[in-house]
């Protein structure tokens, strides 16, 4: 290894925020501006690249402290004087004391380089050779050697993008990496954040210049402005502007000397036209996705995977990557917290827990930070370190009965195979057709001028969250929604894991995106028990949806070798839903929805195979009817 130095150390000594913007804040929580002494140093890669860190170290120096530490795209702010009010994963961590460190990684705010998105791992490197796996390792050796009254023990943290640098961290790990809890990590873009199985996630549109706009030298300010809807109706915004081709000009940043020919296909961000020229899942996402690297984690490395069963943007990403790790590492201590919360909602310090318009119960991030996530850092950082923890392996939230449980593996070991049968009368049963003439298909008109609406609300939104918990009578009541629901139940029935949508359909088009849906419908007399609850809702019959996922129909067989349908002809179509851990209690019913359209969470299918659908035209979108058949099924890991 080469020897690494600082290009520049800032080191700031006082008691009050020198920012008069603030002032007010630094007034009520002064305990890091009390406890710790703030530094920033540009540490040097192994390529000559100079990435900006700040380090927290505590002013007590009669011990040695472990280093915690988050690489991030988000800025590590404030930069010079001036100091975070809240460090570390949680309060009780920066309250014991710990070298709280953050970083900008390469490309972003105050670090050097070119930023890429999810950047790929590469296994065996060069001389001089970089990427985020190496970043990380050199950034944790200069850490050990140069930051005073360290222990020489890491650990690393992060939610969602810096979450999936937690996990980067424990590839290839450096020997002093103890720890490392990657929460709500991004595993694979073309399954997390802005795509889903294939099909592109329009109500992110405005979050892409945050990551595709240009630049190569390091800034404390913003560098990139979202686009401007001008609208507060996102439905019918989306609706105007027909195909995605249409939305280029928003990512057109040098607008000067451009023929008006010219602009509309001109793209400047180059998050966006990666997107748009690269479709399928070709080389450029399978290289920058980072599953298929859990057999690089050492058993030397202790993770703790946290997830929310309802967090509409890094749902695989969390639950892959736990997965992959334990097909990959039969002696790494790897384990699994899954709650009920949407993006990154454990971190809070709040006491009331709800998504959207359910709610959950109290204090339950507090628990989690309490007796889970504290625990595991001290054990492995300041600790015994071994796999005698005290926690469990998986320790995960039954979203219907709302209670954690606590399993040695998940799903767990006592979990079977069902298949309930999507059948005529709405009915989902678990009897399947007997005979071929029982066989018919359940038809639909898919009007791509009136798509199925994701929600009922009237507003634009930067990501959208609240969804995954909405009401879905709305959704239920159209005519080109299938619904299939079971008589009302007479025991508990609780599902734990996977979910597999085993569809047989028939569409008069090409091509079609096909979305399933799992929801728990509440009773009559279910009590109302959310005092923030949307007025125009009410918890009698209440249609929580529990799961939900899409597939863009052209890749049934293939995400990266795409076909058409044939008219008319019956397909298999398998759509795999993310784990649930969840209980629809006696007196409620199991419903599934099917339907092909969800506006504007994901975009349109032109319906009409095309071979790039960032580059259909209008007269590509034609309305089609589609087929669902009585022998589909849904496939559902049945805890017993």
């Amino acid at each position: 290894m080469k020897k690494y130095f600082i290009l520049s150390i800032f080191s700031f000594f006082f008691f009050a925020a020198c920012n008069p913007s603030e002032e007010k804040e630094e007034k009520k929580d002064t305990y890091v501006v009390d406890n710790y002494i703030k530094q920033e140093v540009d540490i040097v890669m192994r390529d000559g690249v100079k990435l900006h860190t700040t380090i927290y170290s505590p002013k007590d120096k009669s011990q040695e402290y472990p280093v915690l530490m988050q690489r991030t795209p988000y800025s590590s702010k404030p930069y010079g004087e001036g100091m975070k009010t809240k460090i570390s994963p949680n309060i009780h961590l920066m309250k014991e004391g710990n070298i709280v460190v953050y970083q900008d990684v390469r490309g972003r705010w105050m670090s050097e380089g070119v930023y890429d998105n999810m950047r790929a791992y590469i296994p065996n490197k060069k001389e001089n050779q970089a990427d985020e796996v190496s970043d990380t390792y050199d950034t944790i050796d200069w850490l050990v050697k140069n930051v005073e009254n360290n222990n020489g023990n890491v650990g690393t943290w992060g939610i969602s993008y810096p979450g999936h640098y937690a996990t980067i961290s424990a590839i290839d790990a450096h020997p002093a990496l103890k720890a490392a809890s990657p929460q709500a990590c991004i595993g694979d873009f073309f399954f997390d954040d802005f795509h889903h199985n294939g099909a592109f996630l329009l109500s992110y549109f405005r979050a892409i210049p945050l990551f595709g706009t240009y630049k190569d030298t390091p800034t404390d300010v913003a560098w990139y402005s979202l686009p401007k809807m001008n609208s507060q109706d996102q439905y019918q915004f989306f609706l105007d502007k027909g195909p995605l081709k249409n939305l280029n000009e928003y990512f057109q940043y040098d607008k000067l000397d451009l023929s008006a020919a010219a602009s509309k296909d001109k793209i400047d961000d180059f998050l966006w036209k990666e997107i748009v020229e690269h479709p399928n899942y070709d080389s450029v996402w399978q290289s920058k996705g980072i599953i298929q690297h859990m057999d690089k984690v050492p058993s030397s490395v202790a993770t703790m995977i946290v997830g929310g069963w309802f967090d509409a943007e890094d749902l695989y990403g969390p639950l892959e990557t736990y997965k992959g790790i334990e097909k990959n590492g039969k002696d790494n201590y790897n384990t699994l917290v899954f709650g009920p919360w949407d993006h990154g909602k454990w971190a809070s310090s709040g006491v009331r827990n709800a998504v959207g318009n359910y709610y959950f119960g109290d204090s339950i991030s507090l628990k989690f930070q309490t007796d889970i996530e504290t625990k595991f850092f001290n054990h492995f950082l300041k600790g015994k370190g071994d796999k005698n923890s005290g926690l469990p392996e998986a320790y995960v939230f039954d979203s219907g009965k709302k209670e954690w449980k606590s399993y040695d593996s998940w799903p767990p070991k006592n979990v079977v195979k069902q298949n309930w049968f999507l059948s005529e009368n709405s009915n989902l049963s678990i009897l399947p057709p007997v005979h071929k003439k029982q066989i018919k298909p359940i038809k639909f008109i898919s009007d791509i001028k009136r798509p199925v609406p994701y929600s009922e609300d009237i507003k634009t939104v930067f990501t959208p969250r609240k969804y995954m918990t909405d009401d879905q009578r709305f959704a239920a009541r159209r005519p080109d929604v299938l619904v299939f629901e079971t008589d009302v139940l007479t025991d508990d029935f609780t599902l734990a894991g996977d979910i597999l949508a085993k569809l047989k359909v028939a569409t008069t088009g090409t091509a079609a995106d096909w979305i399933v849906k799992v929801i728990d419908v509440h009773p009559a007399d279910a009590l109302e028990n959310n005092d923030k609850l949307q007025d125009h809702l009410k918890m009698s019959n209440y249609h929580l949806m529990v799961r939900s996922e899409v597939l863009r129909g052209r890749f049934r067989n293939s995400f990266e070798f795409p076909e058409p349908f044939v008219a008319n002809k019956k397909t298999d179509v398998n759509i795999k839903l993310q784990d649930v851990f969840h209980t629809f209690k006696k007196g409620h019913k199991v419903q599934i929805q099917v339907q092909s359209t969800w506006f504007p969470l994901i975009d349109l299918n032109p319906q009409t195979y095309v071979d790039n659908i960032y580059k259909a035209d209008e007269k590509d979108f034609k309305t089609q009817t589609h087929s669902v058949f009585t022998d589909s099924s849904i496939e559902f890991s049945v805890l017993k």
